[in-house]
């Protein structure tokens, strides 16, 4: 009796889980073609032979005119604008790695006055959104004569970076302190224990600061389009891109904006493909208490 009362307990629990796993797998799959949606209708467009909006998902007819365009129509100059946008992240990505990872092994590993009051004042510092502080900015730059210039985006996007330090401080926090004290026995100076132990040991969270940080200037429209407004030489993709939505535009080259919009995100795509496995484990090796 004991048994098939078991037996009955164990089955009404067995279909009481795969219902609610279907219930699960049915809202993620609703969850997925709602965001998936919006990416799929945006590649088709690019394809499309009209060059104003269609309301339709699939295309009239499939053209590869749109492609061809933004880089033979001189009012679409879409490899300056990528190269623009490729200098800025790649310097701005170099910068802020460096500083994020310095910071991040000095509160990880140091001890010093005022630490914790660092530390938090950091937090705090980082709940507010940047473009808060882009009229002082903007003022600084018109000081220095940088106003429309590309280093005033790099330096922009990399004086900021060292509040980043939660994620790699937390994966220093891993790495077990014993490494450094055989290192200072030897001699070495918190310098050489960072650039020759640690670092060659942290290779997630490098390349996980690497593409966030590579990533923000990639796809950041707001800074851009207030320090460039008045020099159209040094739109990033971002800007440049929608500025073809504009109304004297956007009925003669949406379609192109589309194909931009799709060979811009290509890069990234693949990029992270590539180094998902290192992205991953640098968030879960940060994911710690420090």
């Amino acid at each position: 009796m004991t048994n098939t009362k078991e037996t009955t307990m164990k089955s009404g629990y067995a279909a009481k889980r795969k219902l609610t796993n279907a219930i699960v797998y049915v809202i993620l799959s609703v969850m997925v073609l709602i965001w998936i949606f919006p990416i799929v209708w945006l590649v088709l467009q690019s394809f499309n032979t009209l060059d104003r909006v269609s309301t339709k998902l699939f295309p009239e007819g499939f053209t590869l005119k749109h492609y061809q365009t933004l880089f033979t129509d001189p009012n679409v100059p879409y490899g300056r604008w990528m190269l623009n946008t490729f200098v800025v992240a790649l310097f701005s990505c170099i910068i802020s790695t460096l500083f994020v990872l310095m910071v991040s092994y000095a509160l990880s590993r140091l001890r010093f006055k005022s630490r914790k009051k660092l530390l938090n004042a950091g937090l705090i510092l980082g709940m507010f959104p940047g473009f808060m502080s882009m009229a002082a900015t903007y003022s600084i730059m018109e000081i220095f004569h940088l106003d429309g210039q590309l280093l005033a985006l790099i330096i922009v996007y990399s004086s900021g970076a060292g509040l980043g330090y939660q994620v790699a401080k937390g994966f220093f926090d891993t790495i077990p302190r014993s490494l450094d004290e055989a290192a200072r026995i030897d001699g070495a100076t918190s310098n050489r224990i960072f650039w020759v132990i640690i670092l060659p040991l942290s290779k997630p969270i490098i390349v996980y600061t690497a593409l966030t940080t590579f990533l923000g200037p990639w796809a950041d429209y707001i800074f851009v389009s207030y320090f460039m407004k008045d020099n159209d030489q040094n739109f990033t993709i971002a800007l440049g891109l929608y500025q073809l939505l504009d109304n004297e535009h956007i009925s003669t080259y949406f379609t192109t904006f589309c194909a931009g919009a799709v060979l811009i995100a290509i890069p990234i795509t693949i990029l992270f493909i590539f180094m998902q496995r290192y992205y991953v484990s640098g968030v879960t090796g940060g994911a710690v208490k420090g």
